[in-house]
């Protein structure tokens, strides 16, 4: 007979998430101590049996482009991914997501949310990050004006950050931050209708938050990236780049604090 408590729990968190399926919902239940053993096929199962599923969204067919080789990151700090996401607020106003995630670990640094995003706001929210999880060696992008910029292109040299351009309509070839991108509309922007800004950037923010302490990912065999995060710093150094950069600190205030008017 199938445990009544395990069933409740699945269909709550499938309706607590409902872009997750069976395989995370697999993973949130085996947290339970309860249901520590699990086996997937089980809630597999369950999960069918409830009639829950993933409604697909349609997606126009595209012509599919394989990207080109590049050597995986090995360590954390070896290579942060960066792009933007376009989104509007329930009144039609438009504002830009700029997100900055580890290729290593998959932690989401930051997602900086704005009317408008130039290159000098890029900068201070870039300083700010290498102030906490210290320097990358590199800095995957597409050509966006912003990431052509002169100004971007001066702080990575002088911060001695290698900037790693993709080829031009080829952003398959920035797969982690592609797919960041997907999972940050799907789980999060297409589930709100926010009326403010301020509102968006605390809905996005509680989002960043979850998807690297609670969110499971596929990609980490089920552990969220602040697991794996932790477990990288205690088994692999960080990049070169990482420890020079705590004791090399800008003397000016280059903070987030001082970017946040819009």
């Amino acid at each position: 007979m199938d445990d009544p408590q395990l069933v409740r729990r699945i269909r709550e968190l499938a309706a607590d998430r409902p872009r997750f399926g069976y395989r995370r919902i697999h993973a949130l239940v085996r947290r339970d101590d309860r249901w520590k053993t699990i086996n997937r096929k089980v809630v597999y199962r369950l999960y069918r049996a409830a009639g829950l599923a993933v409604r697909r969204r349609r997606q126009s067919k595209m012509r599919i482009t394989r990207p080109l080789p590049s050597k995986p990151a090995t360590q954390r700090n070896e290579r942060w991914s960066m792009d933007f996401v376009h989104d509007s607020l329930a009144d039609g106003r438009p504002f830009r997501a700029f997100n900055v995630v580890d290729a290593y670990t998959r932690e989401c640094h930051a997602i900086e949310v704005a009317s408008s995003l130039p290159a000098g706001r890029i900068v201070a929210v870039l300083e700010h990050l290498v102030q906490v999880h210290g320097l990358p060696t590199s800095l995957r992008v597409d050509n966006g004006p912003e990431f052509i910029s002169i100004t971007l292109g001066r702080w990575a040299e002088r911060r001695g950050i290698k900037l790693d351009f993709i080829q031009p309509g080829k952003p398959t070839q920035n797969a982690h931050i592609e797919s960041f991108n997907g999972r940050f509309r799907d789980e999060c922007l297409a589930q709100h209708r926010f009326p403010t800004l301020p509102r968006a950037k605390a809905e996005i923010e509680l989002y960043r938050v979850d998807y690297n302490n609670e969110r499971p990912h596929s990609a980490l065999n089920y552990r969220t990236p602040r697991d794996f995060g932790i477990l990288a710093r205690t088994t692999k150094p960080a990049s070169p780049g990482a420890a020079a950069a705590l004791f090399d600190r800008d003397p000016q205030p280059q903070g987030r604090d001082r970017a946040q008017s819009n």
